[in-house]
């Protein structure tokens, strides 16, 4: 049984019915207008309560329903049935008293106990279902708990805005009667001041109440941009693969900024329409219960055809979403590869793609279009028929001497309002219903974890920087099937330069790929001085083993922000040593702005060989003890690659062995042969080598150190490579 979803029922009925008795004692109402009245009210408070149960039970069960009914009905049937018999003295009193208030809940608690047995007795709740929209607006309402203190202040501006707006029109009929001496001028300028000070009292709150909705509105944006952008870049690699970036890119900022909008500027229209409708029609049954009757036959048939409209609406806005996704995604991969693009001559298909995307989000946009524009006629067909009724039925009052012009022209001022906070309601409720799905998705990416092993805590001062493959079985994510390693056991000691070589496809890449922790092996695992990688901290274990790729990504800014990436303390002496032993310091010196020369989108406006001399910097100034290779020196010149190979002792960075003890364990080998080479082989099985341990695949080859460094020994990993089964074996001795 659903307690919280009665006790908030429970809760809004005693909330309605001290909202009657503040009107009627403020406004000296002798009564609430007998059982029409009372019967206007019960209405009212089922619409409303029926409305804002789904903000807590996303799906309200039958008996749910039938209790809001009961509660609100059981008052008003019962004063009806003794009316009738000639028993009730309701007359003679303005609502029906506390106890009898009292009295009817607890007998729908105790109808409704029966119900929940009997009609729901044996129903299993079903696990594993989407995100409704009342599991949505729980969760985006705890981004607001920051903000909660203004949310406090905005809410007291509102409340006092919309009571200035409720009570306008009824001093404007009072002032007018006045005019046409149909009351008396005693109250008149103490009338005409509560006109003006209502009149000035609605704007300004209005403006106060705005200004601190959107304020925190921008602060909600922030926040929760912050918060998705933090968790994407924790994602594992693989994510990244399954989600373009376009979309990602969509879903980080027009995502979020839809979901401030609709939370909080939909929640300040949800509670200032509820405030002021009720207000509104409580001071319409006062005027005239008949026109008010109209006027709530409009509400009930405005929600139904919302309703209805909601549903389709809900569904094209998240299409429209996801094709605004699939634009964005297209106009980044085809602006961002436009050399590509232009060598191949492409530019008519781009274009003719992107074209077909566009019409695709016409063809959408154009259905909306038609949705809103037939809801949009139904509804005003719908204000004008009603409207027709109320002059038709005001004017039999009037003749009737029920009402005054006064009355009928304050009811008038009320009416349009009124249906403006009904279409406010109804919009907010709806636009909220359409973008959940939005929001959901904005709420997945906020929640999701990484599938891969938490980093630890380890962050020794002194790293050797020994390799040890122990059994490494790796596949894809995408292709689980096809393992790149299987079984592959490799160790490499500290002080050797290592190379790994073979066909494409062999696994090399592969090898590095899970060495950087950029995936995670499926079976066995990496040691790195004797300790699994995941027990390294991230931001040490990517400091210490760095990586060269082939061809490197610069970012768009200075070539000094380049080098000293992700370093939160680098000097100019350090860009400079960097630069200077990755043979960089020569094309840097040359230009105008040294260091603080702009590189362009992705370095385009550098060769490749200066973005891969940069890009080798960019690891050497972080003081490595292991640099991984993969072709890092393909692009360089025959000169070039020799100064950055040359093993020197006064340079941090050797191809060989050097004094500091470092090694490179390398993609592939290029002009100058390492001391230990591991080749890629497609054909072998299993096996195990050791870099500088004189291991061969029967255990019988000779060391290093003993001068066996010649050729290359045969040491297989097994099959499978990504999307053609092989894997890397290894040659070592």
């Amino acid at each position: 049984m659903k307690w919280k979803t009665y006790g908030f029922v429970l809760l809004l009925d005693i909330m309605f019915w001290l909202i009657l008795f503040a009107e009627l004692v403020l406004l000296q109402f002798p009564s609430c207008g007998g059982l029409p009245g009372l019967w206007t009210f019960a209405v009212l408070k089922i619409i409303l309560i029926n409305t804002w149960t789904v903000y807590i039970d996303d799906k309200p069960t039958p008996v749910v329903k039938r209790f809001v009914t009961l509660v609100c009905l059981l008052l008003p049937v019962f004063e009806s049935v003794r009316t009738l018999v000639g028993f009730s003295t309701f007359n003679g009193r303005p609502v029906p008293t506390l106890g009898m208030i009292a009295l009817a809940q607890i007998s729908s608690i105790i109808a409704c106990a029966f119900w929940e047995m009997d009609l729901t007795h044996g129903q299993k709740k079903k696990g594993g279902q989407n995100l409704g929209s009342t599991a949505v607006l729980k969760r985006v309402l705890k981004y607001f708990m920051p903000d909660r203190l203004y949310l406090m202040f905005a809410f007291f501006f509102l409340i006092l805005g919309v009571a200035c707006d409720a009570y306008i029109p009824l001093y404007q009929g009072r002032v007018i009667d006045m005019l046409r001496g149909q009351l008396y001028q005693t109250h008149f300028l103490k009338n005409l001041g509560w006109l003006a000070l209502f009149s000035l009292g609605s704007p300004l709150f209005a403006a106060l109440r705005g200004g601190t909705f959107m304020w925190i509105l921008s602060r909600l944006n922030q926040r929760v941009k912050g918060l998705l952008y933090s968790n994407l870049l924790q994602q594992e690699i693989q994510f990244f693969e399954d989600n373009k970036p376009g979309s990602l890119a969509s879903r980080l900022h027009s995502d979020v900024d839809k979901m401030g909008k609709t939370v909080a500027l939909n929640c300040n229209l949800l509670v200032r329409s509820t405030i002021k409708g009720v207000l509104m029609l409580q001071l319409m049954v006062r005027l005239s219960w008949q026109l008010t009757l109209l006027t709530v036959v409009e509400m009930g048939l405005l929600s139904l055809i919302q309703s209805q409209y909601s549903v389709y609406s809900k569904e094209m806005k998240e299409e429209l979403q996801d094709c605004q996704a699939e634009n964005n995604r297209l106009a980044t991969q085809t602006l961002g590869n436009i050399r590509v693009v232009r060598s191949c001559g492409a530019e008519p298909y781009e274009a003719g793609v992107y074209g077909r995307a566009l019409d695709q989000m016409r063809d959408l946009k154009t259905r909306m279009g038609l949705y809103s524009a037939t809801f949009l006629v139904l509804r005003r067909l719908l204000n004008v028929g009603i409207k027709v009724l109320i002059l038709v039925q005001g004017r039999s009052l009037i003749s009737s001497g029920q009402i005054t012009v006064g009355d009928l022209l304050a009811f008038f001022l009320y009416q349009g309002p009124l249906s403006a906070s009904i279409r406010e309601f109804l919009y907010a409720t709806g636009e909220f219903e359409s973008t959940a799905g939005v929001i959901a998705k904005v709420l997945g990416y906020l929640d999701r974890t990484p599938n891969a092993k938490p980093a630890g805590r380890l962050a020794p001062e002194a790293l050797a920087g020994g390799i040890r493959f122990q059994n490494v079985t790796f596949a894809y994510p995408s292709t689980p099937d096809k393992p790149v390693l299987k079984s592959l056991s490799l160790e490499v000691r500290p002080g050797k330069m290592t190379a790994l070589v073979g066909p494409s496809g062999g696994g090399k890449t592969s090898c590095v790929s899970l060495l950087k922790r950029l995936y995670e092996p499926q079976d066995g695992q990496i040691l790195l001085d004797g300790q699994p990688l995941h027990s390294y901290q991230h931001k040490y274990l990517h400091q210490k083993v760095t990586l060269v790729p082939q061809n490197p990504v610069l970012f768009s800014g200075s070539l000094g922000s380049n080098i000293g990436y992700g370093l939160e303390k680098c000097t100019l002496g350090m860009l400079q040593e960097a630069a200077r032993r990755a043979s960089a310091d020569g094309f840097i010196a040359s230009l105008e702005q040294k260091y603080d020369t702009d590189v362009g989108e992705c370095g385009v406006k550098l060769g490749a060989g200066q973005r891969q001399c940069v890009a080798i910097a960019r690891a050497l100034v972080r003081t490595p003890r292991v640099i991984i290779l993969d072709e890092a020196t393909s692009s360089l010149d025959a000169d070039v690659q020799h100064a950055v190979r040359h093993p020197n002792p006064d340079c941090f960075f050797s191809v060989g062995p050097t004094s500091g003890g470092r090694w490179t364990f390398s993609g592939a080998v290029e002009s100058t042969s390492p001391e230990n080479v591991f080749e890629a082989d497609p054909k072998g099985c299993s096996g195990e080598a050791a870099a500088g341990a004189g291991c061969d695949p029967t255990g019988g080859g000779p060391s290093a150190e003993d001068g066996g460094g010649g050729g290359p020994h045969r040491v297989h990993g097994g099959r499978g490579h990504r999307g053609a089964g092989h894997a890397p074996g290894a040659h070592g001795q």
